[in-house]
């Protein structure tokens, strides 16, 4: 299989370049031009030569404009990463017979209610990364039917920078916290989702009736107060010294941190049609954030 590969620098493409090669060639591409191939989402066009010329079997689409309160004064950016250009490069894999896998978000949702969302409930986004990423769906769905759309929540990698790293500098240097306690989701790793994906495309190659909409996260919820306390009191289990424990974390509802983009409160997502369609465990998020705190720490 020949697997074309865009966003390779993000946090969820860092960990594809691993978990894709084992599937067969695979080219890896950033935004800066590479051996006469573009991978700038900013011009859609030139993303759909590269898929025209480069002829793979499937195109993963890990590249995306994810400034969730920069969108809100960037839209007509945000829109031609998040939706023109996801639908061009749709369109170019069509007429190659290339299958295509994308990443959207819970963010598509209104973020109301306590129940996981599935896969079939309504949309209704509330800010322009949200609306965004919803119009980058609809648009890969209709060129391409042969696709996978993976909905997922709470991104996290050990490359770069990531909530878990923020609340250990802060605890490291304040004696108390103060973190948000009526947002729910669940911190998912950008290794989980990299290697859910090697297991999937293969599948969806074997078995078109297995393309569509599914959500991938890591099993259980917190909130992010919640996860603020785990990777304290995880730290100093390890021994790290920080000034604010996890009982020094203290819950504040979102309104105590205003942002331009609305935030949903409920970021839970449904993995029960993933999990039955590619015979596959998610596990909890506990364990995948305390391997990526042990990695850092």
């Amino acid at each position: 299989m020949k697997i074309l590969l865009f966003g390779r620098n993000g946090q969820v493409g860092w960990e594809l370049q691993r978990s894709l090669a084992p599937l067969g060639e695979l080219v890896a591409l950033g935004s800066s031009a590479q051996d006469g191939l573009d991978g700038d989402f900013r011009d859609p066009a030139a993303v759909a030569r590269t898929v025209r010329s480069v002829r793979p079997d499937a195109v993963v689409i890990a590249a995306a404009y994810t400034a969730v309160d920069k969108a809100e004064s960037e839209p007509e950016l945000a829109r031609t990463v998040n939706a023109l250009a996801p639908a061009a490069i749709a369109e170019a894999a069509r007429a190659v017979g290339a299958a295509v896998v994308h990443y959207s978000t819970d963010y598509v949702f209104d973020g109301s209610g306590t129940r996981p969302w599935r896969e079939d409930d309504p949309t209704g986004p509330l800010s322009v990364y949200g609306r965004t990423k919803l119009e980058g769906e609809q648009a890969i769905a209709a060129a391409q039917p042969l696709h996978l759309i993976l909905r997922t929540s709470w991104v996290y990698g050990a490359r770069g920078g990531n909530f878990a790293k923020t609340m250990l500098r802060l605890a490291r240097e304040r004696e108390r916290l103060t973190v948000i306690d009526d947002q729910f989701g669940a911190p998912t790793g950008a290794d989980l989702l990299a290697d859910l994906t090697a297991h999937a495309l293969p599948a969806l190659q074997a078995d078109a009736g297995k393309a569509g909409i599914y959500h991938v996260a890591a099993a259980g919820e917190t909130t992010w107060n919640g996860y603020a306390r785990f990777v304290v009191a995880h730290a100093q289990r390890r021994g790290d010294i920080v000034k604010a424990g996890p009982d020094q974390v203290e819950a504040v509802p979102t309104t105590a941190f205003p942002t331009p983009a609305r935030r949903p409160h409920n970021s839970r997502l449904s993995t029960a049609r993933f999990r039955a369609a590619f015979d596959l465990t998610l596990p909890p998020w506990e364990q995948g954030v305390a391997r990526m705190l042990d990695e850092i720490l």
